[in-house]
């Protein structure tokens, strides 16, 4: 059975950039800073192109809610070989209170809608660091779950997982349909081609709004305080082991 295949994609600020705290102190600075795909998302939608290429999967659909702004990032997984995508439109005002349960339920309406039996998303956002989309995801769907991916296999509609876990990797099996969150080193994405680019342009995105799939996005949280994190004491260099000791002691660490 060719799987249809649904692929959760976020924009947020890129990695590379430094982040600053907004004078209000309730968020971050966005405007005018470089946005791109969550890496761990990349790895995702990778993922889910291999699947195609392997004829496991038979379509594979890029989701994203944002801004206009995040159609730029749905471009890219179809420039990277997805088939679709969806837009889900909300405001960046919302956006900075749309918190993994309201893209759960949205995700989970989607998968419903599309009738997908496999959903890809990377195992955390690098903005919020939430890891717990793919997990209450596979809770409203009441669908096994295979977290932290990083090695995946198709065979008799169950999927071999292999989980990069604290004391080392771990191996489940999972029936189809399943959740899945790609870790790290699941596979390297690929860079789009100029071509696949151009092509990205035709490829269709339907637009919706969270209403139009019965999901209240109201905030269950007020941001109170965003504050950077301490900064770090400058360190020094000695001399020998015994004035390393004698520093040690004098700081309190040993």
């Amino acid at each position: 059975m060719s799987l249809k295949v649904l692929v959760g994609c976020k924009r947020v600020i890129d990695y590379a950039v430094k982040i600053r705290v907004r004078p209000d102190k309730l968020g971050v600075v966005t405007d005018g800073v470089k946005h791109s795909m969550n890496p761990f998302d990349e790895i995702a939608i990778e993922e889910a192109v291999r699947l195609k290429e392997k004829k496991i999967a038979k379509e594979v659909i890029a989701v994203s809610c944002g801004p206009t702004q995040a159609q730029e990032t749905i471009r890219t997984a179809l420039a990277m070989g997805a088939d679709r995508g969806i837009h889900v439109e909300i405001p960046a005002k919302e956006m900075e209170k749309l918190e993994p349960l309201h893209v759960s339920k949205i995700l989970a309406k989607l998968v419903e809608k599309e009738g997908a039996q496999l959903l890809v998303v990377g195992k955390q956002a690098i903005d919020d660091d939430s890891n717990a989309t793919a997990q209450m995801t596979a809770a409203l769907l009441d669908w096994p779950q295979a977290t932290f991916a990083s090695k995946i296999e198709h065979k008799d509609g169950e999927l071999t997982v292999v989980r990069e876990i604290d004391g080392g990797l771990e191996t489940i099996k999972v029936k189809v349909p399943a959740v899945v969150s790609a870790d790290l080193r699941l596979n390297e994405p690929r860079y789009a081609t100029l071509p696949n680019i151009m092509k990205a342009k035709k490829k269709k995105i339907d637009k919706m709004k969270p209403a139009d799939l019965g999901v209240d996005t109201t905030p269950h949280f007020d941001v109170l305080n965003v504050s950077d994190p301490p900064a770090r004491d400058a360190g020094i260099k000695v001399e020998d082991v015994d004035t390393l000791i004698t520093k040690l002691k004098e700081t309190g660490r040993i």
